[in-house]
């Protein structure tokens, strides 16, 4: 499974005192309880806020503005990926927004303008910790789910790599180890977002799981991700068999696949890896570059050679990195303004100029310590 998804993205030609929020995994079956007892309420409209919630229509007028994802589009899309600390802001606000920002615009930009018959880009988020990599990455998730792209999401690379349990030898290369248990919850969460895919997907090759069960060339790739989700052996081989379908059908021009992959250094270590000649066409790979996944790196490392390393970065390059940086002066307003919107910030003092320039000292306009600091205020 790992093995198939470094090949995947590495594949590609030269480019042209209120409420508070507590830390820990947040799971998404909960999320979507949460959500399936909601009903959409509409707010009254602040300068931190935009109407224009179709993210294929956001331009820089856009930037630094709230727009709104519908609560059942969020169940839908994200049954994973979603930040803990974001999950209880839904929860809470009964809403689900996200600022447009720069990096984000700047990678629709490019979608937008993107040739598919040629290989697939590759874009690299990267920043400082806390600066909103897994949000902009959301945001262009959205985009293309709008946009009817077909969404291969690893929304936490870490959890494949690093802490690893229950794992099993290979059956198929003795010197490897698969992990049913990751495998079977990543294919659950790929059928939830891909759900009409699957039956219009048809596999080219017909694949053996033991001496009874097969599965026929032809057959709709839903059987195959049903058979990792049903018989949780089977679980590593179906991931697989998915990425190796989605790889050979997208480059046909059949559907536009996007593969989206949140801390994707993860995925290099000390090991060496061979790079394939071949490309994947029509579609594009958004990855985020997180210090979560970065044993051994400074604290403070967030460029993508720090975080890469050798290997990884030479398996990446060539692709285009774009910064996710702290907040620029209209970005901490916004941000302020929907934090008092919702009552998320409630310090009587939060309202003067006073009052935002100590948050904005406290935080350096950091979107994650900015969070904190009004959860508490």
């Amino acid at each position: 499974m790992l093995k198939r998804m470094t090949r995947l993205i590495s594949r590609v030609h030269k480019l042209d005192p209120g409420r508070h929020l507590h830390m820990g995994t947040q799971s998404p079956q909960s999320l979507a309880a949460h959500l399936d007892n909601q009903v959409s309420i509409e707010r009254p409209r602040a300068i931190s806020r935009t109407s224009e919630n179709d993210p294929a229509n956001h331009e820089q007028q856009h930037e630094g503005q709230h727009y709104s994802i519908p609560l059942p589009d969020v169940k839908a899309l994200f049954p994973q990926g979603l930040p803990p600390r974001y999950i209880k802001q839904v929860k809470t606000f009964n809403e689900a927004c996200l600022m447009v920002r720069k990096p984000a615009l700047e990678l629709l930009h490019h979608l937008k303008n993107t040739n598919f018959a040629h290989p697939a880009v590759r874009y690299v988020f990267y920043g400082e910790k806390g600066t909103g990599k897994t949000l902009s990455l959301c945001h262009v998730i959205h985009f293309c789910a709008k946009q009817d792209w077909l969404i291969l999401h690893i929304p936490d690379a870490h959890l494949w790599v690093k802490n690893c349990q229950d794992l099993l030898q290979s059956t198929y290369n003795k010197q490897r180890f698969d992990q049913p248990l990751e495998a079977s919850i990543w294919l659950k969460n790929f059928k939830t977002v891909n759900e009409r895919f699957l039956n219009e997907i048809k596999i080219q090759e017909k694949y053996v799981w033991n001496k009874r069960e097969s599965t026929e060339k032809g057959s709709p790739l839903g059987e195959v991700v049903e058979q990792g989700v049903t018989r949780m052996r089977n679980a590593t081989d179906a991931v697989g068999i998915v990425l190796k379908e989605l790889k050979r059908q997208s480059s046909l021009g059949i559907f536009r696949l996007l593969v989206a992959v949140d801390g994707v250094n993860a995925l290099w270590g000390r090991t060496t890896l061979r790079r394939e000649d071949k490309s994947p066409n029509g579609g594009a790979i958004v990855l985020t570059l997180s210090q979560t996944g970065s044993l051994f790196k400074p604290r403070k490392a967030y460029l993508p050679q720090e975080l890469l390393g050798k290997e990884g970065f030479d398996a990446l390059d060539p692709f285009i990195p774009i910064l996710v940086s702290n907040y620029n002066p209209k970005e901490f307003e916004s941000c302020i303004q929907y934090y008092l919107e919702n009552s998320w910030l409630q310090h009587e003092k939060a309202h003067t100029e006073e009052g935002k320039q100590e948050l904005l000292f406290l935080s350096n306009s950091n979107p994650g310590q900015l969070e904190r600091l009004c959860a508490y205020l």
